[in-house]
């Protein structure tokens, strides 16, 4: 049994950590509102766009833009984003796992496959599997910014355009509430017609002026970078939630082990009192 001094050790050694996870916590909950602030407000954009997109490629034979080119796929871009440190439960081994399958997946297929990573953790999955990847954005969501988002928009806008790859995917978690973070393999390009839960087209009624070719024009290359820039603000939201998850659950744990310490730390404290009575009683009786 171990003695009433490694027990009290062990008592204020769980109270320390705890502190730690409080503060996580704390610091995650207001990042997660942050962000999720600026994903709502930024979203709310994005599907008013989506909607004039749809009617554009609702019109068909006057799109003639790069992005929306349906070819055979025979070698697809991945984007697959991840947080750039730990402490988040499973949120970064989740993505590995998924951006695991689609490589073999592709692999079978003999498709070839250009990684783009976005966050230190699934960078260094990569590395450790021995695979090639694309290391400029590993760092675009550490601060970040519209900006950042646009280099890596701009970058898979060429590829797609340039035909040097076919197909590109963005592989992340969706925010869908605190406790609830949806694993998502989304296609960025080519662009396709939105479809509603029962697979109908969602086109809504616009009346283009000055004209569809313009529109496109402008309209295209700015959606693209809104998509990437919303993508990953979704995911820092579900990163900051599922971190906040973790240290809650955590906190939860070290304050049920400090209970149940503090129980055998009065159950000793109790016998070892009890010893030196019966030792006193004991010795008076012998005399």
């Amino acid at each position: 049994m171990a003695s009433l001094k490694e027990i009290k050790g062990r008592i204020s050694s769980v109270r320390s950590t705890q502190k730690i996870t409080a503060a996580m916590k704390m610091v995650s909950s207001a990042k997660l509102h942050h962000t999720q602030a600026q994903t709502e407000h930024t979203l709310r954009y994005a599907e008013e766009l989506k909607g004039i997109l749809n009617g554009l490629l609702a019109a068909g034979d006057d799109i003639n833009s790069p992005f929306v080119a349906q070819r055979e796929t025979r070698t697809v871009a991945i984007v697959a984003c991840a947080a750039n440190s730990g402490l988040c439960g499973a949120y970064n081994s989740n993505v590995w796992k998924k951006l695991s399958e689609l490589i073999q997946k592709y692999e079978k297929e003999k498709i070839a496959i250009r990684l783009f990573p976005v966050g230190k953790k699934i960078a260094d999955n990569l590395k450790r599997a021995g695979y090639d990847y694309d290391k400029r954005f590993v760092g675009t969501t550490e601060k970040l910014t519209y900006q950042k988002a646009t280099q890596l928009a701009a970058e898979l806008m060429r590829l797609f355009a340039s035909k040097e790859v076919d197909k590109v995917e963005f592989l992340y978690h969706h925010f869908k509430n605190t406790a609830v973070q949806v694993m998502t393999d989304q296609t960025y390009l080519p662009l396709t017609l939105q479809l509603d839960q029962e697979g109908k087209t969602v086109v809504e009624d616009f009346i283009y002026e000055p004209s569809v070719e313009q529109l496109q024009d402008l309209l295209f290359p700015k959606l693209l970078n809104l998509t990437v820039y919303t993508t990953l603000l979704d995911t820092l939201t579900a990163e900051h939630a599922a971190r906040m998850m973790a240290m809650q659950i955590a906190d939860d744990n070290a304050n049920d082990l400090a209970q149940e310490l503090t129980l055998q730390y009065n159950k000793s404290r109790q016998q070892v009192i009890t010893n030196e009575l019966l030792d006193i009683v004991g010795g008076q009786a012998n005399r």
